[in-house]
């Protein structure tokens, strides 16, 4: 056993899903206030004076109550709570005793006393005549006064069901007491319940839901006086957007409830806000300004639990950023709170989070004991999803410590909770972790089984995963994407007869690459009806070969598939880091006149590890057109520019990428006559820092003198209004846009630009689809003559595959990099020119490429080489 050997009484102390690294999870309602006790002696006729009143005034103790519960000294306020609720009771006082209650359970909550919480409301509920299992008062004509308090409890009744994950429950107590604050006419009430219910639907993964009220909400406040609830209102309206990756607008909403807070000097609100300004600026990718944020929440923070979040999440943004000496001079600091943190889900997941963001620097045996004791505290309250988080983070530290049969007993039993309560978004990280834990031991078939589990929840997950927490989302390279690598590396190992299942191992890179898009658009974007390559290949295009490159930790894997023929699997022993640097240098010195020589080796690299252990194959299969589904950053590259020493690939094969197994029936193009919409901006509008393209009126007048037939808009009338009627006026099969692009990794910094503003990715459905809902076929081509990819950002291909499914045409032609010279009018009039000859688009852009490759001036790779074919290549 290793020397850490963490203790069999710790693992027995364990026994018996997920935000991942949860920010401010208690934090998602508005901080609760007590309950007004009612003013008079007799409302409502529940008052019946049998006795004479105490000498101790109630209405003192409950001041004192919530003076000690404002304070943070729960169990003081519990015991003098109680107080108030016997003589209340004693003199049958139900009105006033049933607030009292409400506001004693407040305090239960604060305390983790969940069954005592749920008791206590219970109780007050039946006290005011509410009627639990039909929804209903069973009191006639009600007087004001009891609705109001009805209304209070059964807001502070959402609040204590949303915080023990019981959000349908949540939703529907607060839609009560909406009902409730409208009668009332109170607003303030009002907004407080659609809060809560936004809150609650946001912590469901309804955040398209959760959004539209809350943006209701806040314009009905604009004109309000400043307010707590117009503060909280702010501020759960920016947490929303984050979660939505709409972070500028986030931002600016979370900056104006910060700013009302300071003018009400609320240091408990002061402090919520800047934690969410904090985790807004850690998405965008500001750490400095996150860790101020996260460091002013902290220090004026009234609330034990806060402050403590929001220093873990200050830790684990150094940890992130591996800075580690300043890490560790805070660990000590939060480790001394722990101990004072509330046994609630929120106080339990800030431990978890602790022990987890200190996994890789801290003492193994104190995280696996912080570890151990959160099981027991989830257990204590009956939070099975805590529960489960605990246990397999536990797991997760067993195995950093190479005791793998403990790992996998906890984890076993983390599985065993999450699937129990239906938690697949955190079952899969769990069932992953047994697939390493069973590879490690020796077991690959169990392994494999393990890691199918963890891609079928996955899949099953498609829909939700994308709308899980946001972390789920930024993190997608370290919880989702190894996940299917691994998995493929397993299912390559296998021996036997029909092993390795090639077949199985492209479908699971494509179900890879199908996330990944899904995770761009933050939405599941492919519910087309798709065809299968291989038939189209076998049956109908049988000069077409399909290539699957496959990026591993420590080898590049290719499958290939000819016409008629098995799948062929060829390996080159290199490991990721060296592909990832050769692709990163053919990217850089590609656009560079100087570096030919330094292109040429890399490029020469690559195509020795991709093309060169199969060129036998491909020679003898006569095929003359590659159709590549490239893998991670490979979508970077030009497949057209591989050297083979003395020739380019474009100068033996035509050339297409297809974001996936699977994409419209192909048809070819040239069956009748072309007909485009060409629309270009030589002049970009004067608040973007674009420059001029004063190519393309030519490039325009070029495609009407190859003899399609072009409506053109130019300049002032190339606007996105324009564009949307003119695309519905008649069924044109190409559409050319000519203007500024850029394609990133991210949907928000995806757009093409007209001349009254940025179309984005997730508005050209919306603007080329809306033909479809007249015309039966799709737009069978665009291009996209002057788009670039973001600099510095290694996926950013990835948003022209997202630019080519979202457009809904068959086929996107695009341009990597923008050249900014004439070579781009010779190279779109060449393409046309091949196309109207009844040229397939695969052989038109090879033609067209091997035209300028052919002329002097144009002969290397940067001028021909950035144009690339996604889709259809027919």
């Amino acid at each position: 056993m290793h020397p850490f050997a963490l203790t069999k009484r710790l693992l027995r102390f364990a026994v018996r899903n997920v935000v991942l690294f949860t920010l401010a999870f208690s934090l998602t309602i508005i901080p609760s206030t007590f309950a007004r006790q009612p003013q008079t002696n007799s409302s409502a006729g529940f008052y019946t004076q049998n006795t004479k009143p105490s000498t101790i005034n109630p209405q003192q103790l409950v001041s004192q109550g919530e003076a000690l519960y404002q304070a943070g000294r729960f169990a003081e306020a519990v015991t003098v709570l109680q107080q108030a609720v016997r003589i209340y009771q004693r003199e049958n006082n139900n009105l006033a005793q049933a607030a009292a209650l409400t506001n004693l359970s407040l305090v239960y909550q604060q305390l983790g006393s969940w069954k005592e919480a749920d008791a206590t409301i219970d109780n007050s509920l039946n006290l005011l005549g509410w009627d639990e299992i039909n929804q209903k008062l069973n009191v006639n004509n009600p007087k004001s006064e009891l609705l109001d308090i009805l209304a209070q409890t059964l807001n502070i009744q959402g609040e204590l069901q949303l915080v023990q994950g019981q959000t349908d429950a949540s939703i529907k107590t607060s839609q009560q007491a909406e009902q409730i604050w409208k009668k009332l006419g109170d607003n303030a009430g009002v907004t407080r319940s659609r809060i809560n219910q936004a809150q609650a639907l946001r912590v469901a993964g309804f955040y398209r839901r959760s959004l539209n009220i809350l943006n209701e909400v806040s314009q009905q406040l604009i004109s309000q006086p400043d307010s707590i609830v117009k503060i909280t209102a702010l501020r759960s309206l920016g947490n929303v957007l984050q979660q939505l990756g709409e972070l500028e607008s986030s931002q600016q909403i979370l900056q104006q409830s910060l700013e009302i807070a300071q003018r009400l000097q609320l240091p408990p609100e002061i402090s919520l806000t800047e934690f969410s300004l904090g985790n807004t600026a850690r998405v965008l990718g500001n750490t400095k300004d996150a860790i101020a944020h996260y460091e002013n929440a902290a220090l004026v923070a009234s609330n034990p639990l806060t402050k403590v979040q929001a220093q873990i999440n200050q830790l684990s943004l150094l940890v992130e950023n591996e800075q580690t000496a300043q890490a560790k001079t805070i660990i000590p600091t939060i480790q001394s709170q722990l101990a004072t943190l509330p046994t609630t889900q929120a106080g339990i997941y800030a431990r978890i989070n602790f022990a987890r963001t200190i996994s890789k620097i801290g003492d193994k045996r104190n995280i696996a004991q912080i570890l151990a004791n959160s099981v027991q505290q989830a257990k204590t309250i009956g939070d099975e999803r805590a529960q489960s988080y605990a246990l397999g983070s536990l797991a997760e530290v067993y195995e950093q410590n190479n005791q793998w049969p403990e790992a996998q007993d906890l984890t076993q039993q983390a599985l065993f909770l999450a699937e129990k309560i239906d938690a697949s978004d955190i079952a899969y990280r769990w069932q992953w972790l047994l697939g390493r834990l069973l590879k490690a031991q020796g077991n690959t078939e169990g392994a494999i089984a393990a890691y199918d589990t963890a891609v079928a929840t996955l899949e099953s997950l498609r829909t939700d995963l994308v709308t899980v927490n946001r972390e789920v989302q930024f993190n997608f390279r370290d919880s989702v994407e190894p996940i299917y690598r691994q998995s493929v590396e397993l299912l390559l190992q296998q021996k036997g007869q029909g092993k390795p299942d090639l077949d199985k191992v492209r479908k699971r890179i494509e179900a890879l690459q199908l996330a990944e898009l899904d995770n761009f658009f933050r939405e599941a974007c492919l519910s087309n009806q798709f065809v299968v390559l291989d038939e189209v290949v076998d049956r109908d295009h049988p000069s077409t070969a399909i290539f699957y490159p496959i990026i591993l930790d420590n080898q590049l894997e290719v499958i290939l598939k000819l016409p008629n023929q098995p799948l062929i699997h060829k390996t080159s022993v290199v490991n990721h880091q060296q592909v990832e640097q050769a692709i990163a240098q053919m990217r850089g010195t590609i656009v560079q006149p100087e570096a030919s020589n330094q292109f040429q080796a890399v490029s020469q690299q690559l195509y020795d590890w991709l093309i060169k252990p199969v060129a036998g194959e491909l020679k003898n299969s006569r095929v003359n057109t590659l159709v590549f589904i490239p893998d991670g950053s490979l979508r970077n590259i030009p497949m057209s520019a591989l050297y083979d020493g003395k020739e380019y690939l474009v100068q033996k094969y035509a050339i297409a990428i297809s974001p996936g197994l699977q994409l419209f029936t192909p048809k070819p193009l040239a069956q009748e006559k072309l007909n485009a919409l060409a629309g270009g901006l030589s002049q970009p509008p004067k608040n973007e820092k674009f420059a001029p393209l004063p190519n393309v009126k030519v490039e325009l007048k070029l495609i009407q003198q190859s003899g399609v037939s072009t409506t053109i808009l130019l300049d002032e009338n190339f606007k996105s209004t324009t564009l949307s009627k003119t695309i519905n006026a008649k069924p044109f099969r190409v559409v050319h846009l000519a203007t500024h692009g850029q394609f990133s990794s991210k949907a928000k910094d995806t757009f093409i630009l007209a001349a009254d503003k940025r179309i984005y990715v997730n508005e050209l459905d919306s603007l080329l689809k809306s033909r479809e809902q007249k015309r039966t076929q799709p737009v069978e081509l665009l291009v996209l003559s002057a788009c670039e990819t973001a600099q510095g950002d290694n996926r950013a291909a990835l948003g022209l595959a997202g630019v080519a499914l979202r457009a809904g045409a068959r086929s996107t032609l695009a341009s990597l990099w923008q050249i900014g010279d004439d070579s781009t009018a010779l190279f779109i009039s060449e393409f046309y020119h091949q196309l109207i000859t009844g040229k397939t688009t695969a052989s038109a852009l090879r033609e067209a490429q091997l035209k300028l490759l052919s002329s002097p001036q144009y002969i290397r790779p940067l001028y021909w080489a950035p144009y690339v074919l996604v889709g259809n290549w027919l």
